[in-house]
């Protein structure tokens, strides 16, 4: 009997038969057996056969028509073996007309496979992972025809989603299925934002329910669809044009957008699916589990990025075909975020009352995720290989930030031991708000600057909190990130003036935008650099772009109105930069002036030292400058050639090593030597050892973020800076290439608190 396809175009009613036979009562194998006789009469197939994972990892044979029915439960595939295993490791279909003869055939005599020629299979995939594998087989020697492909894939779709039901789980003979992981795990990833914290998966990018698979109009159903598809694609375009803004794309990225939108395959998919009976929101469904099962294997770096594209297509998608393109998501109240990665508005959208914790499977400390993790003081741990495929919505989840270690489902007494470590943090937390009020002095009277890095609304309510003197850095290109929309004057102005006023008199450093690089804006047609880190960004744009820099400066003068104000400039790598540069803020308080507004009463403008360049033009520099801040995350990147965003690289090079130290001490030093005020505002300075050394090096104004104050101004309280000093400096001279160890002794050995 040769497959001639679909006798009614479209598996719309094969589906409405599966459905019937796995809602129906009795036994789980009874279900099966009924779904593959009823799609082995359909496709007119000799045979169809049901292969589902168990916990183990191999194929097993649950539910055949056409094979011997002894095999079932008896054949067993290890992954990746024979073509069911093949079809298994590559996600996706295996279309053949002489399986027998591929290399990757294995005979199984106990199921009566011999004369079967045609093969064709498809993986049952839920959420981009695969739990098992549909087939269908004919004697004769042909290939599948494309539509058959679809509607088997259709079919498998479903079928995957009933399969996973809960009513069918139960049943003694599902019960060894992985159908999800069910198994505690734990993974190894690198620390974003420190903390620890215990809740329920929530996976950034919602699956479908089950429930919503199916359809009863798929005249209505395509139509929701088309609207949708028009309104993204509408959406796209006007980005494209500048009219509106998608956070954390680049116009590169923005321009993949609309091919994959504008895309006839993507389309006549989505389409079809929803044609053959699918809602619209399960046909998107489909496709990005293809795309995610397909691309996630993907070893091009370039195709793995093309799959955050597909995926961001994808929501939107969903979220216009729920009527809401800005819906807010609810949470549970001990919500622990899992997605692949997260733009610098994704966190912003949720609840950070609810929000515990985060696990990513990507980024870098340096990313926008890490500095909105701590800013909003959430524990966060990333670059955790495979996370998303290793965790269901609504499992128990650890991330301990401290150990940078996500547990999965955790036994009790991991949650014992988190829960006895959680309450001596929140035990030290509460020592620490007890020492806000109380001024750092190092117990030899040195006294110590803490100040606070900000760059969003958030960190200004807690600013009162924290016991910081004041912001010592306020990155103000959030505001362009998280916009729909370039910042208008009067948008940059509302927002200095909000911070102006919270701040109540303590001063505040305004850094001008620090663009480029990872931070990306689709408003601003950016080109592709092969090394971005040391491209086109940051005070290198602004003077390249001096309307985009001059209004921001005069953003900041008119929020001043008339009070002290402090500006800085981020990446100066020459004198001539920081002198072209603040020539722009005399002409802009000249501006200011000859229109009867006033000038600050009193503006500093700084310099940024972040590249190397300038430890050897210190003395041309800082008699130009009123203050200077160093930028130890971009410093130290530079300094050592290591890309701090490269998971590779970024803990490769220690900054206490005798190279990193050395340098600091050259700017400290001259800044001393002159008389120029001096910060560091990188991440150095808010972890305690960091900031022992630092301290101990001659800096007296550390600017960090807010969940870093407490613990390094209980450092400063204990430490004799004195002393400290000598026995840093001895350090300094060793061979050594990093001095950790010997500064964690040598603190300890103070009696410093870190």
């Amino acid at each position: 009997m040769a497959a001639t396809g679909i006798a009614v175009r479209g598996p719309r009613s094969l589906l409405r038969q599966i459905r019937e036979a796995m809602a129906g009562a009795g036994p789980a194998q009874g279900k099966l057996d009924m779904v593959v006789r009823t799609i082995a009469i359909s496709m007119v197939a000799e045979v169809c056969s049901i292969y589902l994972r168990r916990a183990s990892g191999d194929l097993e044979l649950f539910a055949t028509e056409g094979l011997a029915p002894e095999a079932v439960h008896v054949t067993r595939l290890k992954p990746g073996e024979g073509l069911v295993g093949e079809t298994m490791r590559i996600g996706r279909p295996l279309n053949l007309s002489d399986a027998p003869n591929h290399p990757a055939f294995a005979y199984r005599p106990e199921t009566g496979e011999d004369p079967y020629h045609a093969f064709m299979a498809v993986p049952l995939l839920r959420g981009g992972r695969a739990i098992g594998v549909l087939v269908v087989q004919n004697r004769t020697e042909r290939t599948y025809g494309d539509e058959e492909v679809e509607d088997l894939q259709i079919i498998a779709m479903v079928l995957a989603e009933m399969v996973s039901s809960s009513e069918l789980l139960g049943m003694d003979e599902l019960k060894d299925v992985e159908i999800a992981p069910h198994k505690p795990e734990r993974l190894k990833g690198a620390r974003f934002a420190e903390g620890l914290a215990y809740g329920v998966a929530v996976l950034h990018e919602q699956p479908v329910a089950p429930e919503q698979l199916l359809s009863e109009d798929s005249a209505a159903e395509e139509i929701r669809l088309k609207t949708a598809v028009t309104a993204l694609q509408s959406q796209i375009d006007e980005m494209l044009e500048g009219q509106g803004g998608l956070v954390g794309a680049s116009y590169e990225v923005l321009d993949t957008y609309r091919l994959f939108a504008h895309d006839r395959g993507w389309n006549r998919g989505l389409e079809e699916a929803v044609r053959s009976g699918l809602t619209a929101e399960a046909a998107v469904e489909r496709v990005r589990s293809e795309h995610r099962a397909r691309l996630g294997q993907a070893r091009d770096p370039y195709l793995r990025e093309r799959l955050h594209d597909l995926e961001d297509l994808n929501d939107r998608l969903l979220r216009h075909l729920s009527g809401d393109v800005h819906a807010v998501r609810q949470l549970p109240d001990d919500a622990i975020l899992i997605a692949r990665n997260l733009g610098p508005a994704d966190l912003l959208e949720y609840d950070r009352t609810k929000l515990k914790g985060i696990l990513l499977e990507e980024g870098s400390a340096a990313s926008h995720a890490g500095i909105v993790a701590r800013a909003l003081d959430i524990p966060c741990v990333g670059r955790l290989a495979g996370l998303r495929d290793r965790v269901s919505e609504g499992d128990p989840v650890v991330v301990d930030a401290e150990t940078a270690e996500a547990w999965l489902r955790p036994r009790p007494d991991v949650v014992k031991a988190l829960r006895a470590r959680m309450e001596v943090r929140a035990q030290r937390k509460a020592e620490f708000a007890r020492l806000r009020d109380t001024p750092a002095f190092t117990k030899d009277g040195a006294k110590v600057t803490l100040l606070m890095n900000a760059g969003l609304a958030v960190d200004l309510d807690i600013l009162g909190e924290t016991g910081a003197e004041g912001i010592g850095l306020f990155r103000t290109e959030f505001q362009f990130m998280v916009a729909e929309e370039m910042p208008r004057l009067e948008a940059q102005t509302a927002l200095y003036e909000k911070v102006l006023e919270a701040a109540n008199g303590m001063p505040v450093t305004f850094r001008t935008l620090d663009l480029g690089g990872d931070k990306l804006l689709p408003y601003m047609e950016m080109e592709r650099e092969d090394n971005p880190a040391l491209g086109w960004r940051a005070i290198r744009m602004g003077l390249d772009r001096p309307a985009l820099l001059r209004m921001q400066i005069r953003a900041l003068i008119k929020a001043a109105h008339g009070r002290a104000l402090r500006i800085m400039f981020p990446l100066v790598a020459n004198v001539d930069e920081f002198r072209a540069a603040r020539a722009y803020v005399d002409q802009e308080v000249a501006w200011a002036l000859k229109r009867g507004r006033p000038a600050p009463a009193r503006l500093d403008v700084g310099a940024m030292i972040e590249a190397p360049s300038l430890l050897w033009h210190l003395d041309a520099l800082l008699p130009m400058t009123d203050f200077v801040s160093v930028g130890t995350n971009d410093l130290m990147q530079y300094l050592f050639a290591a890309d701090r965003g490269n998971p590779r690289m970024a803990d490769r090079y220690d900054p206490l090593s005798p190279a990193a130290l050395r340098a600091l001490k050259t700017i400290q030093q001259a800044c001393e030597d002159t008389g120029t005020p001096v910060s560091v505002c990188g991440e150095m300075a808010g972890r305690p050892l960091e900031a022992f050394a630092l301290v101990a090096l001659g800096f007296d104004r550390l600017s960090m973020p807010p969940a870093g104050i407490g613990p390094v101004k209980q450092m400063v309280l204990s430490c004799d800076r004195e002393a400290a000093r000598r026995n840093v400096e001895a350090l300094l001279k060793t061979s050594a290439g990093s001095l950790r160890g010997e500064i964690e002794t040598l603190a300890r050995k103070l009696y410093v608190a870190v």
